[in-house]
Formats: structure tokens, C-alpha cells, sequence
């Protein structure tokens, strides 16, 4: 058996769903083991676009079987919206889809706790996509007003979900008087839940012991995650991190399969850089060039449609996240996007505070107070998006990535030079 991770190094957003899709082929099972629908993955096959938010990207090879995992927290309602989406599209999801049971669910309180923070937080808001998917991880953590989704099938269920209900509605009650909250409470959105739970029920399992069994029995498994490493709720950008462990080191504890089981980690990096919501990010370019990028990558959310803000490649910040999450080789994305650019920059170091470091800082405060030291490299005009060989690029293209592996330290296994599967120059994956 072999297990794969694919794992995103930056900010999110850099095209995991592409390198998931390429891997699908050769494996059994596909494993989502974090994070909620605030995160997206956009899959072209044969000139055809889908896009999903919860559904692992295996679901589209039929004789794969995809898995929500115990460490996603889920929004009924917009799973089953996508998997109705799926349906009809001609996707086999009915019989290809796994849920657990140990999955926790986001309730409308959730939402509001979202909307309510952010409006407290102002200035210093982290710029959540108001999901509520924050709020339902501190639930987890806190155990007491957690709902999994097996917790949906019991006899109790109601007695208990009118009971959290309550409680949620009297807490922003408490918090936000100039609103009425008694609409959580009522049953007929208790009922609706139910329902929801009910319409889940044929894919719901233990996952745990499903997966276990599959890695002892020699099955092949493809971890994807969401969102990037930098978003790392431990290790990332933190407080504007997200609400699980986003890096190579959340597989595990989201899963449940042990590391030991993994044998490969792939990197997806892209070949700039973009960050969504609030933080500091040194590389930023406000400006044409940032523009530019984004106009040329469509760097938009593939949720939330929110202009992603892009600036040049940081190795400093992709080397980090390349050795916290175990990373052996390197999957560079959407590389055409920087085709007519004269010139191109990589930051290889930084300054804080007049020292200089090739370490990526552990406090907020240090990453804001970056000043990014750049190596300059002359850009290509050609397009490479029929390149499928390496030595197809242009010279300047070639050099530009052999760079970016000096310095993560990392070979590179995978270029993408347009969003379709043929697209892809395959190095050594």
C-alpha cells in the first residue's frame, strides 16, 4: 500500500484540486480530513468546469471512493446542495461518497457567532468567509454544545439539539440585544436539521475504522487537505489562520490513519503568491503588478468570489512550510500566469528590524514588520500553455523553477501551465 498528501504550502488556494484529480488515478481511496465550505477546489476534465467545497476530489473517477473524514466540520445544507449539484452533472456520488460519523455539523448559531465576532473584531478582524466554521470548531473544543453528525441518529436527538439551541440562542441574545434569536429555537428548524441529517444518513459510517481497515488491507490513499499550511491553526499566521491544521501535520489527527502509513508528501506551491482576508503578507504587491496577477491567475474565490490579494513568490515562507509538513517533492501551479512579465522577483530571505533571516517568524508582529529581500529574474513572453515537457519552457521559465527548488530545498515533480489535466508537465511525481 502507499498514502499520498497533497498538501497546500502557501495561503490556500493553489490549485490542490488539479493535483488531486492527477493523483485519483492511482489510488483507492480519496480522504478530506479538514477544514469546512469556506474552502474550494476547481476541477477541469475534458474542457468541463466543477467546482467543490466539501466533496473530495476523487469523486469524479468512478472506481474511487471518496471520504469526509472525522476532523471536517460540515454544513449540511450546502453538502447536500453540492452533492444535488453533483447528481446532475452525471457524477456517481450516491455509491462513491463516504461520511463520518465523528464529522461535527455547523448549525445557523454558528453563522451568527461569525457575523458577530467580525463585527466586534472591526479593524482587527480576520476576515473569515462567515461560514461559521470558526464557531463550530471552539464547540468541538469545548465538547458541551458540540453536535457530530452520528449524535443526529440517536433517540435523543431532538431533546438534545432544543437544548443546544437555547443555549446558543441565549448566549448572542446576551451578546447582541438589538436582535432577535428566538428563530434558532423553533421546531421547524430543528425539523429541518433532522432532515438534512435524514437525506445523509445512506452515506454515513465509521471512517475511522473504514480507513484503518483500508491502509491494513494495502489499500492506496490520497490525503487532500483545504486550505494552505501559512493557515495552520498551530503552526501558520496565527490569529489569521483558520480553525484546523491546515499543514502536512493535521493528516493524521484528522483522518485517523498514523503517520507511518504516509509515504508521500506533495507541495502544491504556486508560482506566486496570494492570500485571502486579513494578515500580514510581505510579498504583497498592491499595485499593476499584483493587478496583473490576479487578472491573468482569475484570482478570485472559488466560494467566496472575494479578489484574492497576490504579490511575488516567497520562498522563504514556502521553505518553512515545506519542511513542517514533511514535504518531499514539489508540485508548481498556474506557472503560465506569469508568462509577458519582464521581470520576476523571489523573495529569499527577509529583514526584521535590520536582521536579516532565512526563518519564517513565529509572531504576527514580526511578519508585519518584514521587509522582503528579492533576487530579480528576467521574465519569457512565450506561452507555455502547451508545454508538456520541461524542456518545453522557455529558458528563463526553466531557470525561474530550478530556482525556487534551490531554495525550498525541495525537488519539483509537477508544473502546471493551464487549469486542464493535460496541462501538466510531469517531472518525476
Amino acid at each position: 500500500m502507499s498514502a499520498t498528501s497533497v498538501i497546500g504550502l502557501q495561503w490556500g488556494d493553489e490549485a490542490k484540486g488539479k493535483v488531486v484529480d492527477i493523483f485519483t488515478s492511482k489510488n483507492d481511496i480519496v480522504v478530506r480530513y479538514q477544514g469546512g465550505a469556506n474552502a474550494g477546489h476547481t476541477i477541469v476534465a475534458d474542457g468541463k468546469k466543477y467546482k467543490l467545497s466539501l466533496v473530495p476530489s476523487g469523486i469524479f473517477r468512478h472506481n474511487v471512493q471518496s471520504v469526509i473524514a472525522s476532523g471536517v466540520v460540515i454544513d449540511p445544507e450546502s453538502l447536500l446542495g453540492e452533492i444535488n449539484t453533483l447528481r446532475n452533472q452525471g457524477v456517481a456520488i450516491d455509491t462513491n461518497l463516504l461520511i463520518s460519523d465523528r464529522s461535527h455539523l455547523i448549525f445557523p448559531w454558528h453563522k451568527e457567532k461569525d457575523r458577530l465576532l467580525n463585527a466586534l473584531a472591526g479593524q482587527e478582524s480576520i476576515g473569515t468567509t462567515m461560514r461559521g466554521i470558526g464557531p463550530c470548531y471552539s464547540d468541538k473544543y469545548g465538547r458541551s454544545l458540540a453536535v457530530r453528525l452520528g449524535d443526529m441518529f440517536r433517540p435523543n436527538a431532538k431533546e438534545r439539539l432544543r437544548e443546544i439551541a437555547k443555549a446558543n440562542a441565549d448566549y448572542l441574545a446576551k451578546a447582541d440585544s438589538d436582535k432577535s434569536y428566538e428563530e434558532l429555537t423553533s421546531e421547524s428548524l430543528l425539523a429541518t436539521y433532522l432532515d438534512y441529517a435524514e437525506q445523509l444518513k445512506p452515506f454515513v459510517t465509521d471512517t475511522t475504522a473504514y480507513l484503518l481497515d483500508a491502509v491494513e488491507a494495502g489499500k492506496n490513499l490520497l490525503f487532500e487537505g483545504a486550505q494552505g499550511a501559512l493557515l495552520d491553526i498551530d503552526h501558520g499566521t496565527f490569529p489569521y489562520v483558520t480553525s484546523s491544521n491546515s499543514s502536512g501535520v493535521g493528516v493524521s489527527s484528522g483522518s485517523g490513519v498514523p503517520a507511518c502509513y504516509i509515504t508521500k508528501v506533495v507541495g502544491i506551491l504556486k508560482a506566486y503568491t496570494t492570500r485571502v482576508g486579513g494578515g500580514p503578507f510581505p510579498t504583497e504587491q498592491d499595485n499593476e503588478t499584483g493587478q496583473k496577477i490576479r487578472d491573468r491567475g482569475n484570482e478570485y474565490g472559488t466560494v467566496t468570489k472575494r479578489p484574492r490579494r497576490c504579490g511575488w513568490f516567497d520562498a522563504v515562507a514556502a521553505r518553512y512550510t515545506a519542511r513542517l509538513s514533511g514535504v518531499s517533492s514539489l508540485a508548481v501551479m498556474l506557472l503560465d500566469v506569469l508568462s509577458t512579465f519582464d521581470e520576476l522577483k523571489i523573495c529569499t530571505a527577509y529583514e526584521i528590524n535590520g536582521q536579516r533571516t532565512a526563518n519564517f517568524p513565529s509572531h504576527v508582529d514580526d511578519l508585519r514588520a518584514v521587509k522582503p529581500i528579492y533576487e530579480t529574474h528576467p521574465g519569457w513572453q512565450d506561452d507555455v500553455t502547451g508545454a508538456r515537457n520541461f524542456g518545453d519552457l522557455p529558458r528563463n521559465a526553466q531557470n525561474y523553477l530550478n530556482r525556487i527548488s534551490e531554495i525550498v530545498s525541495r525537488s519539483i515533480g509537477l508544473v502546471s501551465v493551464g487549469p486542464d489535466r493535460e496541462q501538466t508537465i510531469n517531472i518525476n511525481l
